[in-house]
């Protein structure tokens, strides 16, 4: 039920908004991409009684079963380490949360090791990771359905608790094989131009990553022809998870920002399984991966930041929350030339 709920962005509330930020107390314009960010957010919310005070982040972590082809320049048990490093406050997304003063959740959807009970992990464990998509589909038609269903449920959960503003990303070892495996199947794009090093592959090892998707390509190709095939024969349970994330926010009408060329593959999903989607969406920053440039395309977005970066874990997003925090605190708490007695030009 989803999809039907997920509205276009209604164009005239875009227009008014614009109206609105020529009566604010500065030059047209003079705030750049700031009243791009709160013009759509008032369309997405339709209202111009904006908040942004209750920012969440979720992280969605899983394994990936083609890690056995050595694509990645660490093991694989890295994912559950880096999942008790979130647990304990010690991983970049931390910090970056605790600065921002977000709120930062962390989801096991497919975490191959064991992980002990915490109340901090939301365990929503659909499989031990993916199976090997060099020679079989990453996932069953089910377990993909299950992570999707786990995405919408946790960003219903976050609107249901106040939340106003949202952000997602993901840990898993080997997942940029499966985002360049997504990027090459949904642009048509050769390989090299969508694959990079991910987290610091050497010459080796990126022969080996780009060795795997041509061999899933060949394997899937009478699959990878629609979204979801392409999701269930390359993808991960993470990315299935956050592909979800983005729809449940769109259907709730929340404002949600994209992390980097994983999350954006799950994103570019999103949109092509519901193109109004991508109203919602806000691409945090660019990524330092080359494929992640053909994912904004499908969302039709200009990025917020461009720092170099290529971590991960919601950290992109966890940045241009501020800015999003800051466009919508200019839109709402900036006085009119009316009320402030400034002569307007």
């Amino acid at each position: 039920m989803t999809l039907p709920e997920i509205r276009p962005i209604d164009p005239h509330w875009i227009e008014s908004a614009q109206r609105r930020q020529l009566e604010l107390t500065k030059p047209p314009g003079s705030l750049g991409r700031l009243e791009e960010i709160a013009n759509r957010c008032a369309a997405i919310r339709e209202s111009f009684e904006l908040t942004a005070i209750h920012p969440r982040i979720v992280v969605f972590a899983a394994d990936h079963g083609v890690c056995v082809e050595g694509v990645s320049a660490y093991p694989q048990a890295v994912t559950a380490q880096m999942v008790l490093n979130f647990l304990s406050g010690g991983a970049a997304i931390n910090a970056f949360a605790r600065a921002g003063g977000i709120e930062l959740k962390v989801v096991d959807v497919g975490v191959a090791s064991p992980l002990p009970v915490s109340e901090e992990l939301i365990g929503r464990r659909v499989a031990n990771g993916t199976r090997n998509i060099c020679e079989e589909p990453a996932m069953t038609e089910a377990q993909m359905t299950q992570a999707i269903e786990t995405g919408i449920e946790l960003a219903h959960t976050a609107a249901n608790d106040g939340c106003d503003l949202l952000g997602f990303g993901e840990m898993g070892i080997g997942n940029t094989t499966s985002a360049g495996a997504i990027a090459a199947a949904l642009t048509g794009e050769p390989i090299e131009a969508v694959v990079g090093t991910g987290a610091g592959a050497d010459d080796a090892c990126m022969a080996r990553k780009r060795s795997a998707i041509r061999r899933a390509q060949a394997l899937h190709a009478a699959s990878l022809t629609t979204p979801l095939g392409v999701l269930r024969c390359v993808g991960g349970l993470e990315i299935a998870a956050m592909c979800g994330f983005c729809l449940g926010a769109a259907s709730r009408r929340l404002p949600v920002l994209t992390d980097g060329f994983i999350a954006t593959a799950a994103a570019a999903i999103a949109v092509c399984l519901a193109p109004s989607a991508s109203g919602y969406l806000f691409a945090s920053h660019r990524s330092a991966e080359p494929g992640h440039a053909y994912f904004l395309a499908i969302l039709n977005q200009q990025p917020l930041l461009d720092l170099g970066m290529r971590l991960g874990e919601g950290t992109g997003a966890a940045l241009a929350m501020k800015l999003m925090q800051a466009a919508v605190a200019a839109f709402t708490g900036m006085a009119t030339f009316a009320s402030a007695g400034v002569s307007n030009k």
